[in-house]
């Protein structure tokens, strides 16, 4: 019996498979569970265009990604924080001092993907911005003083 699995099945498949299995599995534990779907021709031809659909987003989404990496990639970034008559710094620069800055620059990344070391002292040093499995783009993030 062919089935559409709606979820993943350890030991059958991941959702969205078209998988073969015994008519007692199918009919008394997958569709009954909810776990999978009937076979059918329509069926499989609507999971295929679905499967397809998906495909082509993620595509799209992987190519704007590049886009903006690639429009990020050797950019300087500068924050300003507060620092004393000696010239500490109060505090720190974390990642959502860099997200902030950049957000005024007019780009939105999320503070979790820029990965960097708080500074802790006036000056500059780099740090990744990790999109996705392989693609990152590399700034440099520039400390001075309020």
């Amino acid at each position: 019996m062919k089935v559409i699995l709606l979820a993943d099945v350890k030991g059958t498949g991941k959702k969205g498979d078209v998988v073969e299995v015994s008519d007692g599995y199918g009919k008394n534990f997958l569709i009954k569970k909810g776990l999978a779907k009937a076979g059918t021709a329509s069926n499989v031809h609507e999971a295929a265009q679905k499967k397809a659909s998906e495909a082509f987003h993620k595509a799209e989404e992987i190519k704007a990604t590049k886009a903006l990496a690639e429009s990020l990639n050797g950019k300087s970034v500068t924050v300003k924080i507060k620092v004393s008559e000696n010239g500490k710094v109060f505090g720190s620069v974390t990642s959502l001092h860099v997200a902030e800055s950049l957000a005024a620059m007019g780009f939105d990344i999320d503070k979790k993907k820029i990965k960097m070391d708080p500074l802790k002292n006036l000056g500059s040093c780099p740090a990744e911005i990790r999109f996705m499995e392989g693609i990152s783009a590399k700034i440099t993030v520039v400390v001075e003083a309020l």
